[in-house]
């Protein structure tokens, strides 16, 4: 089994793939290596998750060439400043024992950073072979369209918080206009769609649970990848085969009518989400 893919002008990526926050050591390493072993070929990690070497164990140990596996890291806020930047995606390769990462994103903004600087060492990590693509997590509206408009950094993608309590329509319009991939995060709600009724009975509807409800309606939405967390092999086959559903109209409009403004990744140093 293995997710459908998303091709942008700038990016090719499993539309489904292992998140792999809290994650830590041999548990990060068994639940990459289990995932590839069953189909899944797109990985997401960052410094501040202090599992990059698990990860590129798990991926070397899977047996699956590293051209075959799409692989996202990121650049926390406070290394943002050109040469800080460009160390810590050094940094992360050599824990990851790779040459290079499909993608590599500046995890949040930062309130003082030099937006051109950033954008200018994140270009420069692309240009020299460190990322096959680059892209910004965590930037709310007006500061997205401030780096597309800055024409620095190639953008290919955006990460941010997104599921069916929390639907980024600012930004899902800006990256359809600009052909960046919109990666979902959170895209289960910590599991809170286990308790929601709506969730459960299109769940019972499909024969499938609503987590796997919830994907499929990221899915619906042109342009979304969805990077669901799950160190368990039942809870990745089952996250995987969300992807085989097709929500009828009736579905999508009745997840289109959930409140959309549950927050749940909100740290003190975040944006202004409304900016």
């Amino acid at each position: 089994m293995s997710a459908p893919i998303l091709e942008t002008p700038r990016l090719r990526v499993p539309r489904i793939g292992l998140g792999t926050w809290t994650l830590r050591g041999a548990e990060a390493q068994q639940a990459v290596e289990t995932a590839i072993g069953l189909g899944y070929r797109h990985i997401d990690t960052a410094a501040m998750y202090g599992n990059e070497d698990a990860v590129g164990a798990g991926i070397a140990a899977s047996g699956v060439r590293r051209g075959e596996i799409f692989l996202t890291t990121k650049v926390w806020w406070t290394e943002l400043a050109p040469e800080a930047l460009r160390a810590s995606a050094e940094a992360s390769l050599k824990r990851l024992g790779m040459r290079y990462a499909d993608l590599i994103l500046i995890h949040w903004p930062a309130v003082d950073m030099d937006l051109p600087a950033a954008l200018g060492a994140l270009a420069k990590l692309q240009q020299d072979g460190l990322a096959r693509a680059v892209g910004v997590s965590n930037f709310p509206p007006g500061l997205l369209e401030r780096a597309i408009a800055l024409g620095i950094a190639p953008l290919a993608a955006l990460q941010v918080e997104a599921h069916v309590y929390l639907w980024q329509d600012r930004l899902a319009a800006l990256c359809r206009r600009h052909g960046l991939a919109l990666t979902a995060y959170a895209p289960i709600a910590k599991a809170q769609v286990n308790d929601d009724p709506v969730m459960r009975a299109i769940a019972t509807k499909y024969g499938a649970s609503p987590v796997q409800i919830a994907l499929a309606w990221l899915l619906a939405q042109d342009g979304v990848v969805a990077i669901p967390k799950s160190g368990r092999p039942e809870g990745q086959r089952e996250n995987l085969a969300a992807a085989a559903i097709r929500l009828d109209a009736e579905d999508l409009a009745a997840i289109a009518r959930l409140p959309k403004d549950r927050r749940l990744v909100n740290p003190s140093f975040a944006p202004d989400w409304d900016a």
